[in-house]
């Protein structure tokens, strides 16, 4: 079992950035695709950005392509999200998740999620 918690929501203004943390325990979650999702107000969870388990491959959405990176560092069992350039759009709720095997953007084929971390852009 792999255990994750996001950190590092908040409010910030349009055209700031925050930096999301997806902190994995349990087991060690190297060999783990991991991908970061975000679900706004009313809408399904939709797919943000992705991390080979290597760490070697990314892969984002268009709407954000550009402004956020996504990260990992095995040795902390971390995944990071960087958010620059943040709009009122990007207003959700994000979730780390992790699957093993191949990087994926469809948040049913993700093995583990945490509990979520709000992220508010005050435009």
């Amino acid at each position: 079992q792999v255990q994750l918690v996001e950190s590092g929501g908040g409010l910030v203004q349009a055209g700031g950035s925050l930096r999301l943390s997806c902190a994995a325990s349990g087991r060690s979650f190297s060999g783990y695709a991991m991908g970061w999702f975000r679900q706004p107000p009313g809408l399904k969870r939709e797919f943000v950005a992705a991390i080979t388990w290597t760490g070697g491959n990314t892969y984002y959405a268009d709407s954000v392509k550009g402004r956020f990176t996504i990260s990992r560092d095995d040795a902390k069992n971390m995944v990071y999200l960087q958010m620059n350039s943040l709009k009122p759009e990007d207003t959700a709720v994000y979730y780390c998740g992790g699957r093993a095997g191949a990087i994926a953007t469809l948040a049913g084929l993700y093995d583990y999620w945490g509990q979520g971390t709000q992220v508010t852009v005050s435009s």
